[in-house]
């Protein structure tokens, strides 16, 4: 047994820049030497484990001023600061001494055979740390990543990103600083590796703009919140920083969630960690169409993206979720809607990424179970959303909203019974590349504050909004104008069209008197050529 590695309290904690260039540096080590996909899995878990031993470290040093200032003698701390619930009662893992970072650090070339004992490359060293650390921490089993000893690992270009890590450090400025630094380290990474896998990492990743979308209009402030296809988890980190914007705990919400790729499964446990959410993603992945991991639970908020226009899926006709209608064979987007409407408490309510033809298509019966829906009363909004949000695909997207009680109460003071919310936020956003846009905090708000004033919610109340319709952006129809237009969802079919700024002729008459003057124009020009064509005819003669 190696001898316990000493607390190192002197060195400075990295700012969120300097975290970001090294861990980036990092990552480009093995770039040339894997694909996106396999290095993503070998940084991230480097970043856990630097994490959660600078972390450690931190609270070692704290308990042992704390002890040393009580007045106990050296041979009394060294038999109480390994006293376990001393770190994890303050929201810190339990590392063991071989998988504490100074020892993956000082053995970042490997150990070699001694006393009978075989010699460990790091990549084999690194794999035990995180048998380790599962193994003391029930939370995280079945959890961390064990393939840094496998052939595809460069063994001594793993030794160098160890030896580059060593300049990150998340410790020293309190638990909750660190998890908030390795938190957004990590979101960071998520985004960065979802762009460099294409179309594969928008399986994992939701951009954090289209989140906050569906956090700010639902406010899940309490209560169970669920997502039947969680990625890599951003729905219930968007809903522990939006509980912490507004003063409240992450323990004031449970978090139920389920994934069918391993892979991602264990990057959202990792995620949920991180950022020291307790949350129920099953005891493993799978497939929630085939396999509801949590099929007596009912959630007060959803919020899922799930994959678009899913052809091959785990259908059954008879399966009691379809309670609006079979979804057809050839897509899966009706069976997502309605398997998270089955979710719903009573007064539950769920926002939904969808692909755009879920809005009005009427193939495979889609159109009847969405006249369903309308006529169940659980449509409560429709947000149409500008396109290339998405650096994965370039199909358009927008976002459901449902909710099981639409009457005047603890979802809001306005009574909505009968109305649907109309947005159109096509042209909301501004690009940061030429191939992504993203939303300004001003957009979500604006998106936001739109449903909180129609449906009277507290934040509105309390800010003073007051909701009216806005030609082009948002119109309120009754479940009339929707049945007359056919049961079509697309928010440009109701909220019209902006008025030009300063103008405040109403748009229906504008077409109108325009229509009548173009008329009048057409008119004029054929008496004029007639008169010209009478001259020319004299001219002639």
């Amino acid at each position: 047994m190696p001898p316990r590695t000493k607390a190192k309290t002197d060195a400075a904690p990295s700012t969120m820049k300097e975290l970001k260039d090294t861990l980036w540096k990092a990552a480009d080590k093995l770039r040339g030497s894997m694909d996106a996909s396999q290095y993503k899995d070998v940084i991230l878990g480097l970043v856990f484990l630097k994490y959660v031993s600078d972390a450690f470290e931190e609270r070692r040093a704290q308990i042992a001023t704390e002890l040393e200032t009580a007045g106990h003698s050296e041979d009394q701390i060294a038999q109480l600061i390994d006293d376990g619930d001393e770190y994890t009662g303050h929201g810190v893992f339990w590392v063991p001494a071989n998988a504490r970072w100074g020892f993956l650090s000082e053995n970042a070339k490997g150990v070699g055979a001694s006393m009978g004992e075989p010699a460990k490359s790091i990549g084999l060293l690194i794999d035990e740390s995180m048998e380790d650390i599962m193994a003391a921490n029930p939370t995280l089993a079945a959890t961390l990543p064990r393939l840094y000893n496998r052939d595809n690992i460069d063994q001594r270009r793993l030794g160098e990103l160890v030896d580059l890590f060593n300049s990150a450090r998340f410790a020293g400025q309190g638990s909750t600083r660190a998890r908030d630094l390795l938190g957004e380290v990590y979101e960071y990474f998520l985004e960065k590796f979802a762009a460099a896998e294409g179309k594969r990492g928008g399986e994992f990743y939701t951009p954090a703009g289209v989140v906050r979308v569906l956090v700010e209009v639902l406010e899940p402030d309490h209560g169970r919140v669920y997502d039947p296809c969680c990625g890599s988890g951003g729905m219930f980190v968007q809903a522990e920083k939006f509980l912490e914007s507004h003063k409240k705990e992450g323990s004031d919400i449970s978090v139920f969630g389920q994934e069918l790729n391993e892979r991602t499964w264990r990057l959202a446990k990792m995620n949920l960690a991180i950022h020291g959410l307790n949350g129920n993603l099953a005891s493993r992945w799978g497939d929630t169409f085939a396999r509801d991991q949590h099929p007596d639970m009912l959630a007060d908020f959803v919020m899922a993206n799930p994959p678009f226009n899913i052809k091959d899926w785990a259908r059954n006709e008879s399966d009691p979720r379809w309670r609006y209608g079979v979804p057809p064979a050839g897509n899966a987007n009706y069976a997502w809607i309605q398997h998270i409407i089955s979710k719903l408490a009573p007064g539950g309510s769920a926002g939904i990424v969808m692909a755009n033809g879920s809005m009005s298509s009427n193939s495979g019966g889609e159109g009847q179970i969405r006249a369903q829906l309308v006529e169940a009363d659980l449509v409560s909004c429709m947000v149409a959303l500008p396109t290339q949000l998405f650096r994965s695909t370039a199909i358009p997207v927008c976002t459901w909203f449902f909710a099981k009680d639409k009457t005047a109460g603890a979802g809001g003071s306005i009574d909505r019974t009968g109305q649907v919310l109309f947005i159109d936020a096509r042209n909301l956003g501004h690009m940061v590349d030429r191939a992504e846009r993203a939303f300004s905090d001003d957009d979500i708000a604006k998106i936001a504050n739109t449903f909180r004033a129609w449906r009277g919610t507290k934040s509105a109340t309390d800010a003073g909004l007051s909701y009216a319709d806005e030609a082009g952006f948002s119109y309120s129809a009754t479940l009339a104008e929707v049945q007359a237009a056919d049961y079509a969802l697309t928010p440009g079919r109701y909220v019209g069209t902006a008025d030009v700024a300063g103008d405040g002729e109403d748009v229906r008459l504008k077409i109108e008197r325009l229509s009548a003057e173009l008329l009048t124009q057409f008119d004029e020009s054929e008496r004029t050529a007639r008169l010209v064509q009478e001259q020319l005819g004299r001219v002639n003669v």
